[in-house]
């Protein structure tokens, strides 16, 4: 019934794998593996039994979103709701800590394109430790850890897909020649999608550039002396 009687609030919290652990139904979720993580994060490491799986993901509330959304922009904003629903939220936060509650906007304030990140990427993507075994990490990083180099993201081997597109992620080119064709489908990312024909391309150009100024150097020289 709900309302829940009152009594029930002393009742013990469940906890997911009191329900999903050890259970063939729930295999490809990894619950496991997901505790695991959390219990490594600095959730549970500075929390301890205060921070639990709930305080993220709501038994009334929460849906799957990186397994179902096909729209990134929607699963990408409602993941990071969660996370803003303690790190944006004073009152909230302040349950589990007497720190105060940093200002997000002015603790990024060295991200180029600040507002261009916060749409496309999910928090944890910079946040958490990528772990293979899971879709989506949980083991949430100290702050000194967090992830503060382009190159990261902006190259061939970009980390996001071992993250945000995983569920995407092929390791073959799409037929015009983009490397990680898969991000393409949401956003073109500097260094990340770049074109083997172009590539190619650039280095013929390039050569022909030289090619032409050593004949024209030559042919200079040759005149001049002549």
């Amino acid at each position: 019934d709900f309302p829940h009687a009152g009594e029930l609030r002393m009742e013990p919290i469940y906890e997911c794998l009191d329900c999903h652990g050890g259970d063939d139904h729930y295999a490809q979720y990894n619950f496991e593996g997901i505790d695991e993580e959390f219990h490594k994060s600095v959730h549970s490491s500075k929390h301890s039994e205060e921070f639990t799986c709930w305080m993220c993901h709501s038994p009334h509330t929460y849906r799957i979103n990186a397994r179902t959304n096909e729209n990134m922009q929607e699963f990408i904003l409602y993941d990071n709701e969660i996370c803003l629903s303690c790190h944006s939220n004073t009152s909230k936060y302040q349950l589990l800590t007497t720190l105060d509650n940093p200002n997000i906007l002015d603790k990024h304030d060295w991200l180029p394109n600040q507002g261009l990140h916060f749409k496309n990427v999910r928090c944890i993507e910079c946040h958490a430790e990528i772990n293979n075994d899971l879709l989506v990490a949980h083991n949430i990083q100290p702050k000194e850890k967090a992830v503060k180099r382009c190159v990261d993201c902006h190259s061939k081997n970009s980390m996001l897909l071992t993250s945000l597109y995983k569920m995407q992620f092929t390791d073959q080119r799409s037929l015009t020649g983009f490397s990680n064709a898969a991000m393409l489908e949401e956003a073109y990312i500097i260094g990340a999608n770049r074109n083997y024909y172009l590539n190619r391309l650039s280095v013929v150009l390039f050569g022909l550039v030289l090619l032409l100024i050593t004949v024209h150097a030559v042919l200079r020289s040759t005149i001049k002396h002549s």
